[in-house]
């Protein structure tokens, strides 16, 4: 599994469009929401780490994209006959998906404090980078689960249905102070309303609460089930 790993690391690494892709959006994104009126440094701080979660979304849920396209020419039918089992393989991509979230994080970060003068200490930067990395891992499931569900056009409008959505529900380009009472309630339980908190604490000066710990494995095992599923109802397809 570990050289399945290396050889798609490598592949996705060249893809240069979709390193740029992920990166360049979601920080052009936070230097426009930062630079228009007047904003304190507080919101620039939240607005960084919630710009950062969503370009690690976008980044994870495309590692679904490349799925689809392996089983258009045909690299699934040649996994069949390997000897790893199909929770391998779905590992082997989520190994590749977390690689790759990373530019988008960094990138973010880099903005926040080389251009925004977003200042914290160096505890906190690397605390937003790893937590923002780990927590990347249930997006890149769902992801992959489409992309072994659904057709290569479908995979990637589904994704992108499912990144804008869960990006504004979950309050990573709008505080979730500003929704109405029920549906701040439905943000608490998704994904990425918690996996934005993980930075958001670090960044406070805390650890990140249960609750938000709670949610996002309760999402990462239904994510995780769901890619498993997909790709083993796929493999009898193929």
């Amino acid at each position: 599994m570990l050289a399945y790993v290396r050889l798609e690391i490598r592949r996705t690494l060249r893809d240069t469009g979709f390193v740029i892709g992920g990166t360049a959006m979601p920080v052009m994104m936070y230097l426009l929401f930062t630079n228009l009126g007047e904003n304190d440094g507080n919101w620039r701080t939240a607005a960084m780490v919630g710009m950062a979660a969503y370009g690690a979304v976008g980044s994870a849920l495309n590692t679904g994209g490349a799925v689809a396209e392996d089983r258009a020419v045909g690299w699934l039918r040649q996994l069949r006959v390997t000897p790893m089992t199909p929770r391998e393989v779905v590992t082997g991509r989520t190994l590749t998906g977390v690689v790759t979230v990373l530019p988008s994080i960094l990138a973010v970060l880099a903005a926040g404090g080389l251009v925004d003068g977003v200042r914290l200490a160096a505890w906190q930067w690397a605390g937003i980078a790893l937590l923002l990395w780990l927590g990347s891992v249930p997006f890149t499931l769902l992801g992959l689960g489409n992309g072994y569900r659904l057709t290569g056009p479908s995979t990637g409008v589904v994704n992108m249905l499912c990144n804008l959505g869960l990006a504004v529900l979950g309050g990573l380009w709008f505080p979730v102070s500003l929704f109405p009472g029920p549906l701040r309630a439905v943000s608490a339980y998704t994904p990425t309303h918690r996996f934005a908190q993980l930075g958001t604490a670090v960044s406070e000066g805390h650890a990140p609460g249960a609750g938000a710990i709670i949610v996002l494995t309760a999402w990462l095992v239904l994510f995780g089930s769901y890619a498993v599923l997909s790709y083993r109802r796929r493999a009898g397809t193929i």
